[in-house]
């Protein structure tokens, strides 16, 4: 036992910190690569070459996450089974490769293909990321450093927002996808060069979880709390991918902002919950380092989150121009205060050895908000020919995360044998 937990990987407390900042900027990269499309689709060129309707315009948006949330447990067992350090760097430049040929795309066939390659590239991110902050970081710290991780899946759209409408606007959407594929491959070498080679972790970790009683992996999935874990991670990224994928057309169709002004007010939703994330992690790590409950503490600013969230409902229904813009950087940037703790509160609540495959199912429900909000946000602007249903559907799917919290998330999971 003393040979196994000799061969996990053990850093200073600067280099722990600085390859947060590299995980946070590889998220960052991700998230670019994701939310560009959202802004090549208004651009009147590509819907001229393209000649695409409403609903392909979600269709082509979801493309990614239906491999995305087909690989998320795989992608779990992978790292579970090699590590971060390899996998993530192979996947990286599989998917800033793809971004850059989404450049090259003739029809609807080939740029639908790119995006859902993509998907496949980046799937190993957030199981990657997330194992490495468990294996080396403590409950009362592990909140404020997911919290500046998941920052990066608020700074990603916020950049990409500004990068992207600049990019289309100064040299058209080909170049675009080319720039920003082949200028992330800078993060490459500094993360080959920063990260230790961490196969044993896994494996080590996951022996001496199984020695101490480990619940097996059936009973961790039949759990309520997992239910719950997956109806509330839907529920926060139904409304953060609708934001990425829709509130840029919103905020051009429907209030009248130019492609570069819808850039702007969604970096600054965006940058507002990423600022959010970190503090509502830090916070609830001081909470918890004062001798409150772990669980109480992020179940209630993950509930506090959702609640904020929900007043994007009022935008549509607003006359004011101004006041509708205030109302949606307020209601994402409240988002914000769950950020980190609804992921914290599930690598609180799950045993370590099963790590990357517990957050591989969590960000497999995520991906498969990702499939949905852009298709029906889609399909109910056609129908409708306006946002405010789809606005509706956002704070259905927030209440319903909020009861999942409040009933399900309830106590951590024992396996027969376990203490209390």
């Amino acid at each position: 036992m003393t040979t196994q937990a000799a061969a996990i990987p053990r850093y200073s407390a600067t280099s722990k910190w600085w390859i947060v900042v590299l995980l946070t900027l590889g998220c960052i990269v991700a998230y670019v690569d994701r939310v560009n499309l959202s802004f090549a689709i208004i651009d009147a060129d590509f819907k001229g070459f393209f000649q695409i309707s409403d609903t392909e315009r979600g269709l082509v948006n979801s493309a990614f996450f239906w491999s995305y949330a087909a690989l998320q447990i795989p992608a779990g067992w992978l790292v579970d089974r090699y590590g971060s350090k390899y996998p993530l760097a192979i996947c990286f430049a599989v998917w800033s490769g793809l971004t850059a040929l989404a450049a090259f795309t003739t029809g609807f066939a080939g740029l639908f293909a790119v995006r859902l390659l993509l998907g496949v590239g980046e799937a190993i991110m957030q199981p990657a990321s997330m194992r490495w902050i468990r294996y080396n970081f403590e409950e009362n710290r592990r909140g404020f450093a997911i919290g500046l991780y998941m920052s990066g899946t608020k700074f990603g759209p916020a950049i990409g927002s500004v990068l992207a409408a600049l990019l289309i606007e100064s040299y058209g959407w080909r170049a675009m996808f080319l720039i920003l594929g082949l200028a992330a491959m800078v993060w490459l070498p500094l993360w080959l060069w920063s990260v230790r080679d961490d196969r044993a972790t896994g494996t080590a970790a996951g022996q001496l979880a199984s020695a101490k009683g480990d619940a097996p992996m059936l009973t961790l999935l039949a759990s309520p709390i997992i239910l719950g874990v997956i109806i509330g991670t839907f529920a926060y990224m139904y409304f953060v991918y609708f934001c990425m994928t829709w509130m840029p057309a919103y905020l051009r169709e429907a209030r009248g902002l130019s492609l570069t002004s819808s850039g702007v007010y969604t970096t600054f939703s965006f940058a507002g919950m990423a600022i959010m994330s970190i503090a509502g992690g830090w916070l609830a790590d001081r909470l918890i380092g004062a001798g409150r409950d772990a669980v109480a503490v992020r179940k209630g600013f993950t509930i506090a989150g959702f609640l904020l969230a929900s007043t994007e409902v009022l935008s549509p229904l607003l006359t004011s121009l101004d006041w509708a813009l205030v109302v949606s950087i307020f209601s994402l940037t409240g988002l914000g205060l769950a950020t980190a703790n609804y992921w914290a509160l599930t690598q609180t609540l799950m045993p370590s050895g099963k790590t990357g495959r517990i957050i591989g199912i969590q960000n497999c429900a995520a991906s498969v908000a990702g499939i949905v909000a852009p298709i029906i946000t889609g399909w109910l602007v056609e129908r409708t020919g306006g946002y405010a249903a789809a606005m509706q559907m956002v704070l259905f799917f927030l209440a319903c995360g909020i009861v999942a919290y409040v009933f399900l998330v309830r106590q951590r999971p024992r396996a027969p044998g376990m203490p209390a």
